[in-house]
């Protein structure tokens, strides 16, 4: 079945000229001259935290809401609402609040996030196999070849999905349609939320030239600024140059900047790519030189990580610091496990112990912390065996008891011992990039 457009509420075909669906008169129209040759997609939950907590608590529904929590902490992600009234992710909790003094604040609870995210996982997977998540809340389709077993092409498969998500689990998502992963992502950002962009093969180029660099997947802030000093600031300044000179200039990453400048990416969905490591981290409004401040946020980003350990199946022997300067400058540490692990206990203490050697009364402006040489997490993946800590093994069944009974009884069933002292007097918590 082929379509040039459909409505995204009750996924009618659309005529041509029509402005709204016939059938439901929603104006929420998808029309688009490719429609019917693009498989691949990204899809993003929107501001993900954010929704959850919406759903899971009504009197939420039409208040601004912030995800986070005490005054010096930070904001993980805020809803759309509070976003309007300038509340950004990274923000400190006490200038959000001087911005909406009017918004709720619920703390980010991992473990209910993990849960929603694996049911929407499930219904992923009715779809394709070729499923490739980035994290918890956004994933890569591949539907090529799909439209036989579900009868439609994978434009529709896709809206059917995030009617789906929204009906049954609650969540709202954004969905972008291309050719190739570079551009479905970047569609995906484009209409949020509840939005469903495409990109076509016909104008991939018209679309990105006057785009920044900084929009190329993988250039990141350094990367961006050095490119705008070398006179690069748009993606059609890349197309100026050659791949040898960009080469010259940026080494292997050159290939990649002008390849992507030309709308190329060859890179398939893989669901059996192993991550190379797991991690979070934050940047903070201002530099932070107190170690319990460090601490505070260490922990909670150890709780995310270890949340998306678990979340993916893997477990990691290698811990790494991550700390960057006042000047930018940056400091990682590594220590190596005698088991892999994902557990928050253990990614934390081997965290605490490189951060405390890293201090030396510098102040810094970010901390990460991640795991890697990572392998399919099993009975065994928890980071007890510890010759110097006897204690490590009953930390370790204690999580993994708190991790079943927040699955079974839900997020709220049982606080950590330690959530409590890190969180209530000055809880942090890093903002999302994918939120």
């Amino acid at each position: 079945m082929t379509r040039d457009a459909f409505c995204r509420d009750c996924l009618e075909h659309v005529p041509p000229a029509a402005r709204r669906c016939p059938a439901c008169l929603s104006p929420r129209v998808l029309r688009h001259p490719e429609l019917g040759a693009l498989s691949i997609a990204h899809m993003d939950c929107d501001a993900f935290y954010a929704s959850v907590e919406k759903r899971d608590d009504p009197s939420l529904a039409d208040r601004p809401l912030i995800i986070g929590g005490g005054r010096r902490g930070v904001v993980a992600t805020a809803c759309y609402i509070a976003r309007m009234s300038g509340v950004h992710s990274a923000m400190p909790m006490f200038q959000a609040l001087k911005l909406c003094p009017d918004a709720a604040i619920v703390r980010p609870q991992m473990e209910k996030y993990v849960a929603v995210s694996r049911r929407i996982r499930a219904l992923m997977e009715e779809l394709t196999p070729l499923i490739e998540p980035l994290s918890l809340d956004e994933a890569f389709l591949d539907l090529s070849g799909t439209e036989r077993l579900h009868g439609t092409i994978p434009a529709l498969t896709m809206a059917r999905l995030a009617r789906r998500i929204q009906e049954e689990i609650g969540v709202t998502v954004s969905v972008g349609l291309s050719d190739c992963k570079f551009l479905a992502k970047i569609a995906s950002d484009l209409d949020k939320p509840r939005g469903f962009s495409v990109i076509g093969r016909g104008e991939a180029l018209d679309f990105l030239a006057p785009r920044p660099v900084g929009t190329i997947w993988g250039v990141g802030a350094a990367l961006a600024g050095k490119l705008e000093r070398d006179g690069l600031r748009v993606i059609a300044d890349l197309r100026a140059v050659s791949p040898e000179d960009l080469m010259a200039r940026y080494g292997s990453m050159g290939t990649r900047l002008h390849d992507l400048a030309h709308a190329r990416d060859t890179r398939t969905v893989n669901p059996r790519e192993a991550p190379k490591s797991i991690s979070s981290e934050t940047t903070f409004s201002q530099d932070i030189s107190a170690l319990e401040d460090l601490d505070a946020h260490l922990w909670l980003l150890c709780e995310k990580t270890s949340a998306r350990c678990k979340a993916k199946g893997y477990a990691g022997r290698t811990l790494t610091l991550k700390l960057k300067t006042a000047d930018f400058r940056l400091i990682t540490r590594s220590q190596s496990l005698s088991a892999p692990t994902q557990l928050a206990d253990a990614i934390y203490r081997g965290g605490r112990e490189m951060l405390e050697k890293a201090m030396e009364g510098r102040a810094f402006r970010l901390i990460g912390i991640g795991v890697s040489s990572l392998s399919a997490a099993g009975e065994a993946s928890d980071g007890s065996v510890d010759l110097f800590d006897p204690q490590a093994p009953m930390r370790a069944r204690a999580e993994r008891a708190v991790d079943a009974l927040r699955a079974r009884y839900g997020a709220d069933a049982v606080e950590k011992g330690r959530g409590l002292s890190k969180r209530k007097p000055r809880e942090n918590t890093d903002p999302d990039p994918d939120e």
